[in-house]
């Protein structure tokens, strides 16, 4: 299995950035770790940031044509604004899961609005670092469960 972490604008800056939203963990740290987890279970996590929309656009088209599983996303900021972004996921039907260091919901209500969770699987946020953990265990059941029924 092949999972592709695609993070989203200042997400680089993780562990400096408003730690007290965001916490003290980088973003290098966070993928090693969900790298680490994933390995006894034969799933290579491939990780990727940009602060660039079409970037990031370009990588979700990449999973398609690479044949990935699926996707964890935190979209960042693009999260409220992108519609181009939500658009790619949709159109190449792969499992998506978004994720969120924050609460969104708890924050300003302009972060209350997200394009990409009516084309994901599913939403984790408010959980920090740990919520990509918990992306990843969600589809990877979510994958298995798939299979398990064809």
């Amino acid at each position: 299995m092949k999972l592709m972490v695609l993070n989203g604008p200042n997400l680089n800056l993780l562990g400096s950035r408003e730690p007290q939203v965001y916490g003290h963990t980088t973003l290098d740290q966070i993928m090693q770790d969900l790298i680490a987890e994933a390995a006894p279970f034969d799933c290579l996590i491939d990780p990727y940031q940009s602060n660039h929309e079409g970037a990031l656009i370009d990588k979700v088209q990449q999973a398609k044509q690479e044949e990935y599983s699926g996707i964890i996303i935190n979209p960042g900021g693009l999260t409220h604004t992108s519609v181009a972004l939500r658009d790619a996921i949709s159109g190449v039907d792969l499992p998506t899961v978004e994720v969120h260091l924050s609460n969104i919901y708890a924050r300003e209500e302009f972060r209350h609005h997200s394009y990409i969770a009516p084309v994901a699987i599913g939403q984790i946020a408010g959980f920090g670092a740990a919520g990509y953990s918990l992306a990843f265990r969600a589809l990877s059941e979510y994958l298995a469960n798939r299979t398990s029924r064809v």
